[in-house]
């Protein structure tokens, strides 16, 4: 399949049955690429139901990727205390990588960032996830903490990332 970024459609509305693919979408791929468990899955449930919950278009977004009508890759800005904003749920699936979609995603999370002014954003990641790290530290983000766990099934190294508008 040869796929150009210009063959992606970007939605920032969310529709019946996006929370729940986006879902399906991180708990299949996560077992596939790096063996997590359900319990990962249920933590992006709990975090999609959060946002949902909380949801304000002010101060929120989402960007929903489709080709021909199929989910190619999801990212939120969720908003948190102190004029912070999170970075969640950051996911491409692997057909559409490699494509600048990843990049574009970041462009459009650091317009809706900086038109609402926040101050600061941040991310959790894990340590296994190398290129989105790489994509993460050249649009600024720093890596501030290092925790291991075993939240996701197994042991991982959870790692946050931090920007800041005066970094």
């Amino acid at each position: 399949m040869n796929i150009s970024l210009q063959d992606i459609s970007i939605r920032t509305e969310l529709e019946t049955g996006d929370l729940g693919h986006v879902v399906m979408l991180h708990g299949l791929l996560y077992k596939q690429e790096y063996h997590y468990g359900i319990e990962f899955e249920s933590y992006v449930a709990e975090g999609l139901h959060e946002f949902y919950r909380n949801y304000d278009s002010t101060k929120d977004c989402v960007w929903i990727c489709e080709y021909h009508g199929e989910l190619a890759g999801f990212l939120l800005l969720m908003h948190r205390e102190n004029n912070s904003a999170q970075l969640r749920y950051f996911i491409i699936k692997p057909a559409f990588r490699g494509i600048g979609l990843g990049k574009k995603l970041m462009d459009l999370y650091f317009a809706f960032l900086k038109s609402c002014h926040y101050q600061s954003s941040y991310l959790w990641t894990t340590s296994a996830l190398l290129a989105a790290a790489a994509l993460y530290t050249r649009y600024g983000f720093r890596l501030t903490t290092e925790v291991t766990s075993t939240a996701f099934g197994q042991p991982v190294t959870e790692q946050r990332y931090d920007w800041r508008a005066d970094y």
